[in-house]
């Protein structure tokens, strides 16, 4: 049987004096080396889940328990877990390395491998030609292609993806598909949100479906097209959340 990666139990998330919480009783469990989409309309309260997730917020009840090796502080676990936002998380005017040597030295890495590390990730991506070169030249790929190794100079265990892939050409996009893919073979355990569903559907092995705050539907995704007589992801997800636009 998989060994257990995170347990979600009871997790309730309300914002002020709102009387309709954004998360209504999650409860759910990833073994570690899945690869895991989290997918749902426009306020189902995706967002905020994968916050709580990656203790980015704190739920208003209910647990996340992480089982990582090592030590169980917050602080430890926070330094397992990688974040790639869909919004860059960059200084434009600094150089590629410049940025890269920036947020490595937030996780106390050594210098010399700070440096073969920042080399290894920009020859995976293709980056290392430009590697001195300031980011605000950069096309919209090779940003997002930065956006992703700065998540990984800490060798994370975990690796939370928010629209890796969005806005880039088809080249950017099997770099990042591809470097991603040799992650989990290594073990990383990835948890992941697209509105690309052709590109989750090859990628991800379980989906979780969430909807006003409550998961609706989580197995392989071919357990639940099956279940659900539907031939995709598109066809699921609006089987079971609807056409109503969400906005």
């Amino acid at each position: 049987m998989p060994e257990t990666l995170l347990h979600v139990s009871k997790v309730y998330k309300s914002y002020g004096k709102s009387a309709v919480p954004s998360l209504a009783g999650i409860d759910f469990t990833i073994a570690k080396g899945e690869i895991v989409g989290i997918f749902g309309p426009n306020g189902a309260g995706k967002t905020t889940l994968i916050s709580i997730l990656c203790s980015i917020l704190e739920p208003t009840l209910g647990s996340v328990v992480y089982h990582l090796e090592g030590e169980k502080s917050p602080r430890e676990i926070r330094n397992k877990l990688g974040f790639v936002p869909q919004d860059f998380s960059f200084f434009p005017e600094l150089t590629a390395k410049q940025n890269l040597s920036y947020f490595g030295n937030l996780y106390n890495l050594k210098k010399e491998d700070l440096e073969q590390k920042i080399d290894d990730l920009l020859q995976k991506v293709g980056l290392f030609h430009v590697k001195n070169q300031k980011v605000s030249t950069f096309s919209g790929g090779m940003k997002r292609r930065l956006n992703l190794i700065i998540s990984l100079l800490h060798d994370p265990s975990v690796l939370f993806l928010d629209e890796p892939t969005v806005g880039v050409d088809v080249q950017s996009k099997i770099a990042i598909m591809s470097l991603l893919q040799e992650l989990n073979r290594q073990g990383t355990t990835i948890i992941y949100t697209s509105h690309h569903l052709k590109e989750a559907e090859e990628f991800c092995n379980q989906i979780i479906l969430i909807d006003h705050g409550k998961i609706i539907a989580s197995e392989t995704l071919t357990n639940l097209l099956r279940e659900h007589e539907v031939g995709n992801l598109e066809e699921l997800i609006l089987k079971l959340t609807g056409t109503l636009l969400r906005d």
